[in-house]
């Protein structure tokens, strides 16, 4: 069993502060190593879009990470972002008593 994380950033910021900053990488040169477009790349920086399979995979290859790794840290923001929207939810319990 894994332990959920409290607010845990969303990967555009360790893309950003783990990949990008250290490497003095712009976003222009980031997006071009990666094979992807400046405006596909600054959408998930800015965590207005998510990190899908093939861009996990691209960001292992980069950046010699492994595609688990990335795809985990959005299912953990993606899971928590669910659940602070949780009372929203109209379920039903459709459980034997």
């Amino acid at each position: 069993m894994t332990m959920q994380m409290h607010n845990p950033p969303h990967p555009g910021e360790i893309i950003r502060e783990l990949c990008l900053e250290p490497l003095e990488l712009s976003v222009t040169e980031a997006a071009e190593g990666l094979g992807v477009s400046r405006k596909t790349l600054s959408a998930i920086l800015n965590g207005h879009a998510g990190i899908s399979p093939e861009m996990a995979l691209r960001l292992s290859m980069a950046f010699d990470t492994t595609p688990e790794s990335w795809l985990n840290q959005q299912t953990q923001y993606d899971l928590w972002t669910a659940k602070r929207a949780k009372k929203k939810l109209r379920v039903k319990k459709l459980c034997a008593a």
